[in-house]
């Protein structure tokens, strides 16, 4: 089985609504995102010959994905007030209503999902929240 790992980051702020302690307060984080693909065979074509998949094609696409999500507010819809979402909004601040908590977890499985639906052969995906806590996801 081949492998290849690549790696993205992105800074943004979050809560965990309904969470009793630190993390139930607005705090940011720099998160690395850490994706493995898989073959079990090469690629024949002439571009591609000899490889899992074109790392400069992998890591565009896991870009493009990741960077959504840089220097926003990142929050579980239906967390805020309707008036504390206007006030976001009328002051112009940058955020992403997620359908879930964003937990590094969740995130995993989220960007898991993304690269899947992708076509991708997505071995795991790791989340870390801070440079010595990590999620992962895996099938």
């Amino acid at each position: 089985m081949y492998q290849l790992t690549i790696e993205q980051s992105f800074d943004s702020a979050h809560f965990l609504s309904g969470y009793i302690g630190k993390c139930g307060n607005l705090h940011g984080h720099r998160w690395r995102v850490i994706l493995q693909v898989e073959s079990e065979e090469l690629r024949e074509d002439v571009q591609q010959r000899g490889m899992c998949v074109d790392f400069s094609i992998l890591k565009e696409e896991f870009k493009e994905i990741v960077d959504r999500y840089d220097h926003m507010l990142l929050i579980e819809k239906d967390s805020l007030r309707k008036k504390t979402m206007e006030a976001f909004a009328e002051e112009g601040f940058s955020l992403v209503e997620l359908p879930f908590r964003p937990t590094a977890e969740n995130f995993a499985k989220h960007f898991y999902d993304l690269l899947k639906g992708k076509g991708y052969d997505v071995a795991m995906v790791q989340v870390y929240e801070t440079p010595n806590n990590c999620a992962s996801y895996r099938e």
